[in-house]
């Protein structure tokens, strides 16, 4: 039985749709990201979760047990803001120890449990500090051990990482993943950074519109995603559209052909992400062209290549070998098996 259920949740501010229908069902333990551009109604869900936002229609069950019939100051979840939502006039401590009052916890628990939670969170030595002597990556372990030292049975994040600078985000990626995976907790977290639900997640939600695109590992959904939509939003991908040849079995582009799964008809787009096309003498591989950009990204090299089939991005590890200048007529190859197909209009197979 899944810990965690929404059932075709739906969500109406006047004319506007902001969730459509989303089903999902969460097990206990689980790190599930809801990821998809502003507006996708990813932030909306979560605040449907904590009680914050009462839905239209649909429902939410927590181990069997009806949700949306229970207050969202007692139902056991732990929250953590994109802009930390600290006391100011509070100590690392008191803003950790304050959901415990709440709850009626006696003092010495009170004590012990925040300085196990400053102790997971690599705060220990800051416990008398206020936040405005603090770092944004030092406030949020303090608004991240405040969520969990109330020992929630869920914990909810909103774009906790987002105002973080790029090297600290990442850093702290890393550790939000060690604590969760040390304590355990069901987390559902809320962003629109496609990295971050990839580093992070057991699972991704891919959102778009209100509606659910896509559920699935991050591995799974990055190389096989199921809409025009997850292709494009999930990392950067290549699109050509192409012609069916007559029979089935190849998609072809003036002279050029690949072999594609024989149910497809009609005009096709094929999809290859840039880090799985290589390079080929000019004439060979699956289509020449010339290297119109060439950038240096430190750890790879990214390229646009002009070919018949459009522009064309891709991505070579710095290997430290010869790259391709601007300028230079290349061929560019991938393997068929890295290469998703669609219809025009329709899924990826």
């Amino acid at each position: 039985m899944p810990f965690l259920v929404l059932d075709r949740l739906t969500k109406h501010f006047g004319a506007q749709i902001a969730v459509d229908n989303v089903s999902l069902a969460v097990e206990k333990g689980e790190f599930i990201s809801l990821l998809g551009p502003s507006g996708c109604g990813k932030t909306t869900t979560l605040q449907m979760i904590a009680g914050f936002v009462r839905p239209t229609s649909g429902a939410i069950t927590l181990e069997d047990k009806d949700l949306l019939a229970i207050k969202p100051n007692q139902r056991g979840l732990g929250i953590v803001f994109q802009s930390y939502a600290l006391f100011p006039h509070m100590t690392a401590a008191e803003n950790v120890a304050f959901g415990l009052e709440m709850q009626g916890i006696d003092r010495e628990e009170r004590r012990r449990r925040v300085t196990e939670a400053l102790e997971l969170v690599g705060l220990s030595a800051f416990a008398d500090r206020y936040p405005r002597k603090m770092s944004g990556g030092q406030q949020q372990r303090v608004a991240l051990a405040r969520a969990l030292v109330i020992r929630p049975q869920i914990l909810l994040l909103d774009e906790p990482l987002s105002n973080l600078d790029a090297k600290l985000r990442e850093d702290m990626q890393i550790e939000l993943r060690q604590i969760q995976r040390t304590v355990g907790t069901t987390t559902i977290l809320v962003t629109h950074d496609q990295a971050e639900a990839m580093a992070l997640s057991d699972r991704i939600v891919v959102m778009n519109q209100g509606r659910v695109e896509q559920i699935g590992p991050p591995h799974e959904t990055y190389e096989r995603p199921a809409t025009a939509f997850v292709a494009s939003f999930l990392g950067k991908t290549n699109q050509i559209e192409a012609e069916v040849a007559p029979g089935g079995g190849r998609a072809s582009l003036g002279s050029v052909t690949w072999p594609i799964p024989p149910h497809h008809e009609g005009r096709v787009v094929l999809s290859i992400r840039p880090e799985k096309i290589g390079f080929a003498d000019p004439g060979n591989g699956a289509l020449t062209g010339t290297v119109k950009t060439r950038i240096f990204q430190g750890n790879h090299w990214l390229y646009q290549v002009d070919t018949a089939g459009g522009l064309i991005t891709v991505i070579r590890q710095n290997s430290g070998e010869k790259v391709p200048a601007e300028g230079e007529i290349v061929g560019i190859a991938w393997n068929a098996s890295d290469m998703g197909v669609r219809a025009v209009r329709g899924a990826m197979a």
